[in-house]
């Protein structure tokens, strides 16, 4: 049983964002640091991903574990108050996002998701560089270069 009012609950559902998040913030740092550009939340693409790089042919979603259900992170797990509710929702979720996926896919699109429990990891900035390829003619900060030894 929820503790909280419907109206109080639809209130606090509302003011989550879905764009400009903090991990979405903190890979855009990431990579910018890296010497990568990129654009933002493109429209003309299914899915509107959060970075897209146009001249690589690559975009990477960042996902939140709990709205996207990563299955290998405790936060991706159905709350116990009204699952009736919650599974279909989440469910949709990753339908969604699956087929988003295959569309950019099948228009020429490299497609990488980055979870939110990965946000801090090491092993992200060497997974993003792998997926992108050498930076351009912008110098990685001294913050990425760190992260990349």
């Amino acid at each position: 049983m929820d503790k909280l009012s419907q109206a109080r609950r639809s209130e606090n559902m509302r003011r989550i964002k879905s764009l400009n998040t903090s991990p979405e913030i903190s890979v855009r740092r990431l990579i910018f640091g890296m010497g990568y550009r990129f654009r933002l939340h493109s429209k003309a693409l299914p899915g509107r991903p959060d970075l897209v790089f146009p001249g690589r042919r690559a975009v990477i979603f960042v996902h939140g574990c709990f709205w996207h259900q990563h299955t290998k992170c405790n936060e991706g797990r159905i709350p116990s108050s009204r699952p009736e509710y919650w599974a279909p929702k989440l469910a949709g979720n990753v339908a969604r996002d699956t087929t988003r996926k295959d569309e950019l896919r099948q228009l020429g699109w490299r497609v990488m998701v980055i979870w939110e429990c990965e946000v801090m990891s090491p092993k992200t900035a060497a997974k993003i560089k792998r997926f992108l390829g050498k930076p351009g003619p912008n110098q990685p900060s001294a913050k990425a270069k760190k992260l990349l030894k």
